[in-house]
């Protein structure tokens, strides 16, 4: 749910939500209260990429960060893998320290979908994935004071 909302600020938002055509159209979103990790790579996130192909499952190992960062993400952070319509975004389930080399291996959720590229940019602050709405009808609302209510459903889109 969007906070109410006066009109000038309103019909973008309606404009946004019609020029998806109902779950047909995608866009990128993540939590907006989770959208820089709590560990240090909020700060210090050095150039986090994927280390190695044919990964599957729950485990991510990365490269590219701080060397022995302690705490580097924590359970509770996000990240995403993939940029524009190729965008995939993941919780961290562990806290992550890196090594001496600047390696770390996550515990994440879901599994992950495909086998990233080795060297893949892996993004810790602003993470987000690709969503499309989950149902073709509009949750919108005027009330007597002038204020748009809205709110929406979305799915990720596999």
């Amino acid at each position: 749910m969007l906070p109410p909302m006066k009109r000038e600020t309103a019909e973008p938002w309606i404009a946004f939500f019609l020029k998806l055509y109902g779950p047909y159209g995608t866009f990128l979103l993540g939590d907006p209260n989770a959208s820089t990790p709590r560990g240090s790579a909020s700060t210090a996130p050095g150039s986090p990429v994927i280390n190695g192909a044919s990964q599957t499952g729950d485990s991510l190992a990365i490269d590219g960060l701080p060397a022995s960062a302690t705490g580097y993400l924590k359970a509770g952070d996000y990240i995403q893998i993939g940029t524009a319509s190729d965008s995939q975004l993941y919780k961290v389930l562990e806290d992550a320290d890196s090594n001496a080399s600047g390696e770390a291996t996550l515990t994440i959720w879901p599994d992950l979908r495909s086998s990233p590229t080795d060297g893949a940019p892996v993004t810790v602050n602003n993470a987000r994935g690709l969503f499309r709405l989950s149902t073709s009808e509009s949750n919108w609302s005027i009330s007597t004071g002038g204020f748009y209510s809205m709110s929406f459903g979305a799915v990720e889109a596999l």
